[in-house]
């Protein structure tokens, strides 16, 4: 397919987005679609579609808009659909069971295929159909199961020095649960996920709007 461009981290969260609403429109057996139409179904302007699209070449053509089947072809294969993407899960507490029983099932390609506590009564044990090891025996897992992603939901006290381990055992992607912001070396990429951050934003914004 060529080098994929560079693209601005708004647009890169807003892709997955797109496909799901171009896999649901396929699914309906609508041919095409409008950046106007595709604005008003995802709640994104649709300048803002046209400007993420531009990245990416000549997607639509004016005056018809975008062929749905080929605009979902063309980020099936931007989006790796395709392939299948083995997750760790490291801390199996509330969060974590959360996560377990969601196990992305909207996605095809995304998959929690091991998890990581330090309870014993777990370890040892398989929920919703993902086996539970001893954290002890996460780097060797890691490195077994080559295993390039880790969803961090430990404790607060713990999650640097599990930071540590994950980049050790050769992690490239950390999705953090966690409330703190951590330390890893340039070549870790690492999400953060702070739910009681957007919940108060969330607050916010319905307060000011009340006066």
């Amino acid at each position: 397919m060529g080098e994929i461009p560079k693209i601005p981290k708004a647009t890169a969260r807003r892709l997955p987005l797109y496909y799901r609403y171009l896999v649901f429109l396929d699914d309906e057996g609508k041919e095409k679609i409008s950046s106007t139409e595709l604005a008003q179904a995802v709640q994104v302007d649709s300048a803002s579609i046209r400007r993420d699209f531009s990245y990416f070449g000549a997607l639509g053509k004016r005056g018809y808009g975008y062929d749905v089947k080929s605009l979902l072809k063309f980020f099936k294969k931007i989006l790796n659909q395709d392939t299948l993407t083995n997750v760790a899960l490291v801390g199996v507490g509330n969060m974590g069971h959360a996560l377990l029983n969601y196990n992305f099932k909207r996605t095809n390609n995304i998959r929690i295929s091991a998890a990581f506590d330090i309870n014993p009564e777990i370890t040892g044990t398989i929920m919703s159909g993902v086996p539970v090891y001893d954290v002890k025996e996460m780097k060797k897992q890691l490195r077994d199961q080559q295993i390039d992603i880790a969803i961090l939901a430990v404790p607060q006290s713990t999650a640097q020095k599990t930071t540590d381990e994950l980049v050790e055992a050769g992690i490239k992607g950390i999705m953090n649960f966690t409330p703190i912001r951590l330390s890893a070396p340039e070549s870790v990429r690492i999400q953060n996920v702070d739910l009681a951050t957007e919940l108060q934003t969330l607050i916010y914004f319905l307060d000011a709007e009340k006066n």
